[in-house]
């Protein structure tokens, strides 16, 4: 097996106060390989977006490495791009403006610039839409140009923190088929965190349940068969009912309430 893009070992990370010290994460470990989707699974409050900022570079682990491509992540880079569920879309700027933000810096002409932000808009389906400002567009279109942004840096990695929660349930269930189509078209490594069982199981190649005080990894759910993946089959089902379980297990053993 190819070496992974990520590598997790041993990570900890803790935050002090005047009062005291608290432990956000304990021992995590796992790795990530290139064209996979992870998803991390977990009740809110569990350290899975520390999990990811830690993996961008936004903060430090207080113990343990995170490698990117055998190298220790120390700082955010373009090689490994956070998503979030807010968009971040300038208001005074154009669709394709907002796109091609990401690119400044980098050494492209400006029509090599214009070629890729009318690729990845198009790949979204948004170039028709390529001259609006974001508040003519409505959520979910704005998740998408968020997202045509991040794969126009060509990024090793993507890391999203519930991208889709404020979304509504159509609107949701049609960007993660967008997503799996760019994301198997692109061959995209992408590491995602969500407390949302059914988009978990949608998604993933692997899932990584969490639970917290500290948060830790618990059980590790490889998810098989094709995607997009058909929610009311039995396998599904199947799949739904064990992490559900695992949670019941998790929940018990720590005494805490899990609201899933």
């Amino acid at each position: 097996m190819l070496a992974p893009i990520v590598s997790i070992q041993q990570v900890s990370k803790r935050f002090s106060s005047q009062k005291k010290q608290e432990t956000v994460l304990e021992q995590i470990s796992f790795d990530v390989h290139k064209g996979e989707i992870i998803v991390i699974l977990g009740k809110s409050g569990c350290g899975k977006s520390t999990l990811l900022n830690l993996v961008g570079g936004f903060e430090q682990a207080s113990s343990g490495s995170i490698l990117l491509d055998g190298e220790e992540i120390k700082k955010p880079s373009k090689r490994c791009i956070m998503l979030m569920q807010n968009y971040a879309l300038l208001p005074w700027r154009s669709v394709e403006k907002n796109v091609a933000l990401a690119l400044e810096g980098e050494k492209l002409t400006k029509d090599e610039m214009t070629e890729r932000v009318v690729h990845y808009l198009g790949m979204v389906g948004l170039l028709d839409k390529r001259k609006a400002l974001p508040h003519e567009l409505s959520g979910g279109m704005q998740q998408r140009v968020a997202i045509a942004r991040a794969l126009a840096i060509q990024p090793e990695v993507i890391l999203m923190d519930e991208p889709f929660a404020a979304l509504d349930t159509f609107t949701r269930y049609y960007l993660q088929d967008e997503l799996i189509s760019i994301q198997q078209r692109e061959q995209m490594t992408i590491m995602l965190v969500t407390h949302d069982i059914d988009e978990a199981i949608y998604l993933a190649d692997r899932i990584f349940i969490m639970g917290a005080n500290p948060g830790r990894i618990y059980k590790e759910i490889s998810i098989k068969g094709a995607k997009p993946r058909n929610r009311a089959d039995a396998d599904f089902q199947h799949y739904r009912e064990l992490i559900f379980n695992e949670f019941q297990f998790t929940s018990n053993k720590q005494q805490i309430e899990y609201n899933i």
